[in-house]
């Protein structure tokens, strides 16, 4: 659940069933453009030296004709695309609930590598990506005594740091694979961060029923809404208000498109950020464009929520 945009998802090949949709280019572009504005209005203004939408597509990576054309010209990933395809639509069909099928992706790809189930390339990047999380949150005032809670934790790529850091007891980390979760317990060993005691939770949902009220002064979901489809969001947004404590914040990233809203194989989706804002609205939350991200060296964008 907590893998990273380690491959291109670009490529979404020759899929059988796909359907292109609708309108002219036009119109299109007429929605793109409206679309744009109605998110700027949401962002406000982001500051001198931040660049507006640079985490942002408008490319619609489920279109037919895009797919095509991406694949004629990339023709060496038309062959590992495929083989994903084949193996993805096993396993769609044994898993038709989308948690159970994406939990069959991560104990597929946790087999070959944990790094790069999480969606590293390489170590090297794994180490990158899970410093980047840890000192965005420490520059936005995270602190050692604080209790956090990491949705989709995967094998601790950032949560070996936040474990280090934070007091002993105070990191909670959940995942809906428990091979990942194995994988995370080696980290731990191998930083030698034992006595830390940290908190290692495999769920079937995004619920927290098990956790306590208004416990967490930060929850962090890095690459998780761009693996996930709005119920799931939903349910998200319905429940984490509850073990937020009041000044709490909860950051999460997500694939931003000022197109439309699409997904690739059930495993890569794209949102406008107005649609989850407004979404975390319905449950009680205030959100905001972190617009501060943008500058990191990474394809997501950022949305920070707390108490309406």
């Amino acid at each position: 659940m907590g893998k990273a945009r380690g491959r291109d998802r670009g490529l979404a090949g020759v899929r059988a069933g796909v359907r292109q949709r609708g309108g002219s280019e036009a119109r299109s572009r007429r929605e793109q453009a409206g679309s744009a504005a109605r998110t700027a209005r949401w962002l406000g203004p982001l500051g001198p030296g931040v660049v507006n939408f640079a985490s942002v597509t408008t490319k619609d990576r489920e279109n037919l004709l895009y797919q095509l054309r991406y694949a004629m010209r990339n023709p060496a990933k038309v062959p590992p695309y495929a083989r994903r395809l084949a193996r993805d639509t096993v396993l769609r069909l044994r898993n038709r609930d989308h948690v159970d099928y994406y939990r069959a992706v991560m104990k597929s790809d946790a087999s070959r590598s944990a790094e790069a189930a999480v969606g590293s390339k390489s170590h090297a990047r794994w180490l990158a990506l899970g410093r980047m999380q840890f000192d965005y949150l420490v520059e936005h005032g995270l602190r050692p005594s604080d209790r956090m809670l990491e949705i989709g934790c995967g094998n601790l790529r950032a949560g070996r740091l936040f474990v280090d850091y934070l007091d002993a007891g105070n990191y909670y980390g959940l995942d809906i694979s428990p091979d990942i979760l194995i994988a995370a317990q080696q980290t731990l060993v191998e930083d030698g961060l034992q006595n830390k005691v940290p908190h290692l939770t495999p769920v079937r949902d995004l619920r927290f029923e098990f956790l306590p009220d208004a416990y967490f002064n930060v929850v962090h979901a890095h690459s998780v809404f761009s693996h996930s489809p709005l119920p799931v969001i939903e349910e998200c947004f319905a429940h984490v208000g509850r073990v937020l404590a009041p000044r709490g914040f909860f950051d999460f990233t997500f694939d931003r498109t000022e197109g439309r809203e699409h997904q690739v194989l059930r495993e890569d989706f794209y949102y406008r950020t107005e649609t989850l804002l407004k979404l975390a609205q319905r449950h009680g939350l205030r959100g905001r464009f972190m617009a501060d991200w943008e500058k990191r060296p990474h394809g997501q964008s950022k949305i920070r929520l707390g108490h309406a």
